[in-house]
């Protein structure tokens, strides 16, 4: 089992409007020292492979033809390894 943590932000060119309001609601809270506000998305994705190299391939192909739109979006992963959850079985 793997676990993929993904990041999806956009890219620094492309206005942020969720971004601003956020800024601009901080600032109404106090927080004048907030100078930029980005906002993104993040991912958990659990997958039962049987290797890290396959794990990444797959969470490379699930970023680049659905969960990041690579025109406007960049993305990033790491991929750790998780304990199988093994079943117990009660006696009888």
């Amino acid at each position: 089992m793997y676990l993929a943590k993904i990041h999806v932000t956009l890219k620094p060119t492309v206005n942020d409007p969720q971004g601003l309001t956020i800024k601009g609601a901080l600032h109404d809270l106090g927080f004048n020292d907030v100078d930029s506000v980005r906002v993104g998305k993040y991912m958990e994705i659990m997958l039962a492979q049987e290797s890290r190299s396959k794990a990444e391939a797959q969470v490379e192909d699930m970023c680049r033809r659905l969960l990041a739109n690579p025109v406007i979006e960049r993305y990033r992963f790491e991929i750790e390894a998780v304990p199988s959850r093994r079943r117990r079985v009660a006696a009888t």
